[in-house]
């Protein structure tokens, strides 16, 4: 095959995918845009060995990173224990979101907060990606939602009120236990951006 040929070849197979002008300039600037982001988190891990529980836990903090987050979001606007408990809950929601609603803590108050920290966090991990790839992360019951919260202007009062009105409403209807769950699996899948297992995955652990 020519050089002539293998360059038709394959300009007819973009033309497939960018057939008008309007297509292909978009996705230029999209792709020029996206060169301009922060490199997304790697996670690289070896040494495994079958040890589910230990890989599980590392998989949802992020080897430390979302706790980095918290601190770096919060400053000293938290205590040191409301970070650890925050965190706990990102790393696993449904067992602690179970111990507060036992305790009969999980008040209305409680949820609001939550969600508002969590919405922060959440901006904070998703800042390294375009709008389309959070979006498609999200799970999509709560997709509008979410995408709504996380491009709120807080300077604007209109806006604010929209956005209380939002968490309100959710906590109204009874759904603010869901909801927190997936925001915390949320931050989860945004925090590491590749996952390298580099290798002795198996052998002697459960």
């Amino acid at each position: 095959m020519s050089k002539n040929e293998f360059e038709m070849r394959h300009l007819k197979t973009i033309a497939k995918l960018y057939p008008t002008m309007a297509a292909a300039t978009t996705e230029i600037v999209n792709l020029q845009a996206i060169l301009n982001l922060p490199k997304g988190t790697e996670h690289f891990m070896s040494d495994l060995h079958g040890e589910y529980e230990a890989f599980i836990h590392l998989l949802r903090s992020a080897s430390g990173i979302i706790r980095e987050k918290i601190s770096e979001t919060f400053g000293y606007v938290i205590s040191d224990d409301e970070e650890i408990a925050l965190a706990n809950l990102i790393y696993y929601p449904e067992r602690n979101i179970r111990k507060i609603q036992k305790a009969g803590k999980f008040t209305e108050d409680r949820q609001r907060i939550t969600i508002y920290r969590l919405v922060r966090i959440c901006k904070e991990v998703s800042s390294k990606f375009t709008r389309s790839k959070v979006r498609k992360k999200m799970p999509p019951a709560f997709a509008y939602i979410i995408d709504e919260l996380l491009h709120v202007d807080y300077n604007d009062d209109n806006k604010k009120v929209y956005y209380d009105e939002i968490i309100h409403s959710i906590i109204d209807i009874g759904m603010g236990d869901e909801f927190i769950k997936a925001l915390c699996n949320l931050i989860q899948n945004l925090t590491v951006d590749s996952l390298h297992i580099i290798g002795d995955i198996f052998d002697r652990g459960p």
